[in-house]
């Protein structure tokens, strides 16, 4: 037993840790906190990838509003869209009120329908709208910060689509067309 001057077990002296062994493990949790922090890529904001793709409006809100549209085809995982991603939200933030950019995601099962419907077999891939909703061209590919505001411009003038590899115009299939009935069926991606 301890006498009544005696201090208590509890400060320090005894099997307890004392006041500076707690700082010092307070310490180097923090600093491997840090280091975790480091090492996943910093304290950065949300990606533009992610940032655009949570700040687009809906796809069928889009075709319809009198505006024209670019609606980019994209995956999380793909590289060449994050690469396009800061230029994309340049030119998204430039344009605000006069065109929309929206970005379907290509792995999710709620965009399939619109994956078949413009043969998206490849990504980026960026469907081009006019103020009608009317598709008037493709882009395939990543695009530069450039490219990218000449489409824009493009669309919003109402102008041709500039002359860029993998960038071409759309023309509407006609069921009464000479293709006939073997191209109606046939989907986009099938080889037969």
């Amino acid at each position: 037993m301890a006498s009544e001057g005696s201090p208590p077990a509890s400060t320090g002296d005894g099997p307890g840790l004392g006041r500076r062994e707690r700082m010092v493990l307070a310490a180097m949790a923090a600093g491997l906190a840090l280091l975790l922090v480091w090492l996943r890529g910093g304290l950065h904001p949300e990606a533009p990838l992610e940032r655009l793709a949570r700040q687009s409006p809906e796809f069928s809100v889009a075709l319809t509003d009198g505006r024209p549209t670019m609606v980019e085809f994209y995956a999380d995982w793909c590289e060449a869209c994050r690469a396009m991603a800061p230029a994309m939200e340049t030119m998204e933030r430039r344009r605000q009120g006069e065109l929309d950019v929206v970005l379907l995601n290509v792995d999710n099962p709620r965009w399939q329908p619109e994956v078949e419907r413009y043969g998206v077999n490849g990504i980026p891939q960026i469907e081009l709208f006019d103020a009608g909703g009317q598709s008037v061209g493709r882009s395939l590919g990543a695009r530069s910060a450039t490219e990218l505001e000449a489409l824009a411009s493009a669309l919003v003038a109402e102008g041709p689509l500039p002359s860029l590899a993998g960038v071409g115009a759309t023309s509407p299939l006609s069921s009464a067309g000479s293709a006939g009935p073997s191209a109606v069926e046939t989907g986009p991606r099938s080889h037969g």
